[in-house]
């Protein structure tokens, strides 16, 4: 056992012991890519997302020089067709980069450093092999391949970290890329390795529109493939979770829930839904991430719209984005689009693939949007916040003419990202305006009820003992028209298998007299 030449499977054995949930599925889809074109694979997700744990799963069940049978028999992979072909068969090379980037942290020569230690790693595994002490890494692989007739599988371990330490020192960042071209991209790499897996933040870097390892097949959270399923936890496995641990599964998805992955319409963070349960409690626990750091300052971009649609989100609001246009370079941020694809792989918005629409997941990110705007300069975001606990607050008391001051105070502030002309327009005003009832009630935006869809719905919160909310909107006509609607429509039905205790707002604007009028029963 070396250093990084067959590890063995501890780390994995280790994880087994504690609570474990099957992602074993992942191996399948590595193994359908094995000693064909497609068998260099990177895989990228946010931090805190089990990146390093698959990879200390792969490197347990390729590595020959260990049995791992009893760490797998029971768990999905075991049942598919691959499991035997490829269990324990190959020698394993794993590399865990951020271990170079905390040991030689600025160190120019950490590349040098990187393709040194392998090297002797390699030598002293395989001392019978020749290898001349000028040759280089790939040469050293190859003499190793060619002479045990054996070739290796590859975990790189946070692929991207070089990049993100030295994303100032080109130099660095250059001898980087060529070593792994060199080792992924040459005419003798089909013959060192039958299989490349590896892990990071960021997909691979464009250079221009090109990868620099364009033979890699990515998976990553804005394009998941056939991965999705693995990059976090289902319902069904947070249920079970729940139901073991005597948790609220509710409280659950709201708190970690949200992220449309690929065909996966529902996964969970898993690093939170696994300390909320060790805490028996649900809390915010990424601000221990450095990526925090990162969206406070992302946000503050000074790109057209940016603010608009951070504050739209904060509404539950979806906005559309380009994620065509970034670089997969946290210096080359040169958009708007940039800024939320950047913040869709750091897992701080969820991305919707076939809408290609952007949106904040659940409570514990917003929590965290919140916490980072309070770090900034947008001190109208946070009048936004403050004046939506007291247009709630008048809402609750039934303050009719409170309540218009307060819309209209939100048109005069909102209409620099709105055209105002219309019910949908007027929707959006409010879902911001409301953003602060988030913290206490389910909103929903056109929610099918009775004969129809109500155009705003706040359902409050388990053991919330306030009333739900139904609001109609109206654009030009008696406000008597909207409440007459709630009644006519029966939007109260639905809302009822919840609650008896509602409150029904009609709110209509007036285009000539620009105010709006509130009526609540």
């Amino acid at each position: 056992m070396g250093q990084y030449i067959n590890i063995g499977n501890i780390d994995f054995a280790r994880a087994r012991k504690g609570e474990y949930v099957d992602k074993s599925a992942a191996i399948q889809v590595i193994n359908d890519t094995l000693d064909t074109e497609f068998c260099y694979s990177c895989v990228t997700r946010c931090r805190r997302f089990g990146k390093s744990m698959t990879a200390k799963m792969l490197n347990a069940y390729y590595d020959k020089t260990c049995d791992s049978r009893h760490l797998f028999e029971d768990l999905e992979i075991a049942k598919m067709p691959s499991f035997e072909e490829h269990l324990n068969k190959y020698p394993t090379i794993f590399v865990d980069m951020t271990y170079f980037t905390t040991e030689y942290r600025k160190n120019p020569d950490i590349v040098k450093i990187i393709k040194e230690t392998i090297k002797e790693d390699l030598k002293a595994t395989y001392p019978d092999v020749k290898m001349k002490d000028s040759c280089s890494l790939m040469d050293a692989l190859f003499r190793v391949a060619d002479s045990t007739k054996e070739r290796f599988v590859m975990i790189i371990d946070e692929w991207d970290a070089i990049c993100r330490e030295f994303d100032d020192v080109p130099e660095v960042m250059d001898e980087y890329v060529d070593l792994l071209r060199n080792m992924f991209k040459s005419s003798i790499s089909g013959r060192v390795f039958v299989g490349v897996y590896m892990t990071g933040i960021l997909p691979i870097k464009r250079y221009n529109t090109q990868s620099a390892l364009n033979n890699f097949r990515e998976y990553s959270m804005v394009k998941p493939g056939k991965m999705a399923a693995t990059l976090g936890f289902t319902p069904d496995e947070v249920a079970a979770l729940c139901q073991k641990h005597g948790m609220d599964m509710e409280e659950m998805k709201r708190w970690y829930d949200g992220y449309k992955i690929g065909n996966q319409e529902s996964i969970f963070n898993p690093y939170s839904v696994m300390n909320a349960i060790m805490d028996n409690a649900y809390s915010s626990y990424w601000q221990t991430t450095s990526a925090y750091d990162m969206v406070t300052t992302y946000i503050q971009m000074n790109f057209e719209g940016l603010k608009d649609d951070i504050i739209k989100m904060m509404a539950g609001e979806s906005i559309d984005v380009n994620t065509l246009t970034f670089q997969n370079d946290l210096k080359a941020i040169e958009c708007k689009d940039d800024v939320l694809t950047v913040l869709i792989h750091l897992g701080y918005l969820s991305y919707d693939y076939e809408t290609k629409t952007c949106r904040i997941p659940n409570k514990e990110v917003a929590e965290q949007f919140e916490s980072a705007i309070r770090k900034t300069s947008w001190k109208e975001v946070i009048k936004v916040i403050e004046n939506s606990k007291r247009l709630l607050e008048a809402t609750l008391n039934r303050d009719e003419e409170l309540v218009a001051r307060a819309i209209d105070d939100a048109h005069s502030e909102y209409t620099s990202f709105l055209t105002y002309n219309n019910e949908n327009a007027l929707a959006c005003v409010l879902a911001v305006a409301y953003i602060y009832a988030r913290e206490e009630y389910v909103v929903h935006r056109e929610y099918a009820s009775g004969k129809g869809f109500a155009d705003l719905v706040m359902i409050p919160r388990k053991n919330v003992n306030k009333p739900a909310i139904v609001i109609e909107l109206k654009y030009n006509t008696a406000v008597n028209t909207a409440i007459d609607q709630i009644h006519e429509k029966n939007y109260p039905a639905k809302i009822q298998e919840y609650t008896d205790n509602l409150l029904l707002v009609g709110i209509t604007y007036d285009r000539k007299k620009k105010k709006h009028v509130c009526r609540i029963e």
